[in-house]
């Protein structure tokens, strides 16, 4: 008897202590970053009842892998990078967006000493221009913009432009523009909407061009597993407790309004284009 009363202790302690782990992709700067994930790492902790860890990544490519290796049962990823987890990881599912993210745009920003403005056609003026993306596996700051580059001017970039380049994330990429360093490039509306708000973008030198039409971006995509792992009913209490998020300082840091319930076949059109560009075997 003792001894099967140490075996349900220890079990017992087991379970408690088991860490829930989620990471996100780099999209800004890292300071930036941990001020959103720590705070939601706080929050679902206290909702869930168990110890819930952000896992920070170095890259997009790093975050699908930290998925499909199961350092993580949880990752905010963009379209893209969402996508393509879900694609090797079979069972993984789409649970929750921002309010914003079904109708998400890109922004073609410029140089002031491009001379070019801002118009609701496409920006045919950008063609022999230094251009910048953000990362190589960004869907705001490299898959639609090159979609919609290349239905507009009939060329791939690196025929369109006299240099492409890759950023990394969409702060920088703001910051390689407004410097000189690269003439044009693509950002995600939201961070540069952000930015600007903060003061951090210095509209004599560089502006927004044109505004993409609408695409799904960035989701929560959880393991198919949790429920057996952390009990019956934990991926519905997961998604619940994102999709009750009421915390203003968290909603402000991704920034987002509130969030809402989301699933693969929200993500089809991402699928579709990159299959279409190439980014997707």
């Amino acid at each position: 008897m003792k001894k099967i009363l140490i075996s349900f202790l220890v079990l017992s302690s087991v379970l408690f202590s088991q860490t829930f782990t989620f990471t996100a992709i780099p999209d800004q700067d890292e300071t930036k970053l941990k001020e959103r994930f720590s705070k939601l790492a706080v929050y679902l902790t206290k909702e869930l009842n168990v110890d819930v860890k952000f896992v920070p990544v170095k890259s997009y490519s790093a975050s699908i892998a930290a998925f499909r290796n199961n350092q993580v049962q949880l990752a905010w990823f963009g379209g893209l990078s969402g996508v393509k987890a879900r694609l090797i990881v079979p069972g993984s599912v789409a649970i929750a967006q921002g309010v914003e993210d079904p109708e998400f745009h890109s922004y073609i920003i410029a140089n002031s000493s491009t001379g070019l403005e801002k118009s609701e056609a496409f920006p045919a003026g950008i063609a022999d221009k230094t251009f910048t993306f953000g990362s190589k596996g960004s869907t705001s700051g490299r898959l639609m913009p090159e979609y919609f580059i290349r239905e507009n001017m009939k060329k791939a970039p690196n025929d369109l432009f006299k240099k492409v380049g890759f950023s990394g994330n969409h702060t920088k990429t703001i910051s390689l523009v407004q410097s000189g360093a690269y003439e044009v490039g693509a950002v995600n509306f939201k961070v540069w909407d952000r930015e600007l708000k903060a003061g951090n973008i210095d509209t004599s030198k560089v502006k927004v061009l044109w505004k993409t039409p609408a695409y799904p971006d960035y989701q929560f995509t959880a393991h198919g597993n949790l429920d057996e792992v952390y009990g019956a009913g934990f991926t519905t209490k997961l998604t619940n407790a994102l999709l009750n998020l009421k915390d203003k300082a968290i909603l402000d840091a991704f920034p987002r309004a509130a969030f809402i319930k989301a699933k693969n076949a929200d993500f089809d059109p991402i699928l579709n284009v990159g299959r279409k560009i190439g980014l997707i075997d």
